[in-house]
């Protein structure tokens, strides 16, 4: 079950409850939107104009007030990344989709933080991670088996392009914030099978990938 549906499901509240409920969702999307996935619970309850015990009774971790409040953001990317694996041309499906990915990732900074940690508890971070990583390995592997992409990328390259450009559009979200196309289609030529030369690097392993990603997520 997702957290929307969790969300429709739950049993109703009443209708102060609803709206306390509501404009903690509204303070919380703006905050981390802004601060990242490390923003204030306390000040997100303030300008909810709630208790911070009150912010608890709705959304007992952060984890839970990160996921309700990133769900539309991850509704977006859901439905741009289904378009994209629909498109007949193997490269353009593949462009199309890291732009959409790139492009929701811009916008919100606790979407940004959210696509570069894991949080092995929670099955349902788990599973969006899961299925983002079987998504990227099968728009790349149609490139790649139609002679468009490069043989020797991997999913743990991608991967690591949506974190190097995520720390820049950190940087650049307010004074360009439309400025993390350039890097990024500067790597789509690099990723183009005619361009290709030997790497002297080999590319993350899964697993290295994984436990780097559960570092970020328990790193201060």
């Amino acid at each position: 079950m997702t957290i929307g549906e969790v969300e429709r499901t739950r049993a109703p509240l009443r209708r102060d409850a609803q709206e306390r409920h509501d404009r903690l969702l509204a303070a919380a999307r703006r905050e981390f939107a802004a601060q990242g996935v490390a923003a204030s619970l306390e000040r997100i309850a303030r300008d909810a104009g709630v208790a911070i015990g009150t912010l608890y009774r709705h959304f007992p971790t952060r984890l839970d007030l990160l996921m309700a409040a990133l769900e539309p953001r991850l509704r977006e990317f859901t439905d741009g990344s289904e378009k994209a694996m629909e498109i007949d041309d193997p490269w353009e499906g593949f462009v199309s989709y890291l732009e959409n990915l790139f492009r929701v990732q811009a916008g919100d900074r606790g979407f940004n933080d959210f696509l570069s940690r894991r949080f092995p508890g929670s099955p349902e971070t788990e599973r969006i991670h899961d299925q983002m990583c079987r998504q990227i390995e099968e728009v790349l592997t149609r490139a790649q088996e139609a002679g468009e992409a490069r043989p020797d990328i991997t999913q743990a390259d991608i991967v690591n392009l949506i974190w190097s450009n995520g720390r820049m559009m950190d940087a650049t979200s307010t004074t360009a914030p439309t400025a993390w196309r350039r890097p990024l289609y500067l790597m789509l030529d690099a990723y183009r099978a005619e361009r290709a030369h030997p790497i002297p690097e080999p590319p993350m392993t899964d697993k290295q990938l994984y436990d780097a990603m559960v570092h970020l997520s328990t790193a201060g």
